[in-house]
């Protein structure tokens, strides 16, 4: 019994700093309010600086906020790991409901799978967005925490967008390094595809992020979170959310003209 009982040992001390990068992923990916490249032109845009387009991304995604009174999805959220042989895997369902007044509310539906990896790493995933909203400003995509270089331009679903280098300013696990896609006509966050400026654990050798935001009317919203995360001892463990169809209530004249 002992190999065995080794074994459990070790894939539990596995699991448990694996859940700490996952949740600085999850934090990373809900920064903003905001898919794949059909195309590519490899040339930088003239007429325009990084400078202006993260200007213009901030003031756009103020604007889109301020005009946002509620909305409702259904997520689903999944992790799997895959080590000493075996995989493991949790599924949960979340449903959310977001007000300007009150903010966000999360109910978990369902759930299904390791208990182990729906305690430690689904239900700390949906804390941490609930924690990351005290504090936007420290994880937000400007000036302040970011450098910003423009490096050209691609076709995402049709849609012009503009490519930027960021690098992050301090060493911080709640700031990445990478590529994000701006929509040019609208000054949104589309995708992002990074990885945290400073790994969360000791145990955790890499963890790599893409997330992608998709156009609901008016609003940009988050559309598909992955998270894949490379574990020194042995193993790999990804996360999945699927932010599902969104039901939206964009504040109406009336309120508007009473701002």
């Amino acid at each position: 019994m002992q190999p065995l009982l080794g074994l459990r040992s070790v894939r539990m001390a596995c699991l448990l700093p694996v859940s700490r990068a996952f949740l600085s992923a999850v934090v990373l990916s809900l920064m903003a309010v905001p898919a794949w490249p059909e195309s590519s032109s490899g040339s930088l845009p003239t007429g325009i600086t990084a400078t202006q387009i993260v200007e213009q991304m901030q003031s756009r995604n103020l604007a889109r906020t301020q005009e946002l009174k509620h909305y409702q999805s259904l997520r689903h959220y999944k992790v799997e790991y895959q080590g000493f042989s075996k995989d493991i895997v949790a599924e949960m369902e979340v449903e959310v409901n977001f007000d300007a007044a009150s903010g966000k509310n999360f109910r978990i539906t369902s759930q299904s799978g390791s208990k182990l990896l729906c305690e430690k790493v689904l239900k700390r995933a949906v804390d941490s967005e609930k924690e990351a909203a005290k504090d936007k400003g420290a994880t937000a995509l400007t000036t302040a925490n970011y450098r910003f270089e423009l490096a050209g331009e691609e076709s995402l679903a049709g849609r012009r967008a503009y490519i930027l280098n960021v690098e992050p300013l301090k060493p911080s696990k709640f700031l990445y390094r990478g590529k994000i896609w701006v929509d040019a006509q609208d000054f949104a966050l589309v995708r992002v595809d990074a990885e945290p400026a400073k790994s969360p654990s000791f145990w955790i050798s890499r963890t790599l992020i893409r997330f992608t935001n998709t156009k609901t009317g008016d609003f940009w919203l988050p559309e598909h979170t992955q998270s894949e995360t490379k574990v020194r001892v042995g193993g790999t463990a990804v996360l999945t959310i699927a932010f599902g169809t969104y039901q939206v209530t964009p504040r109406d004249t009336q309120e508007a003209a009473i701002r």
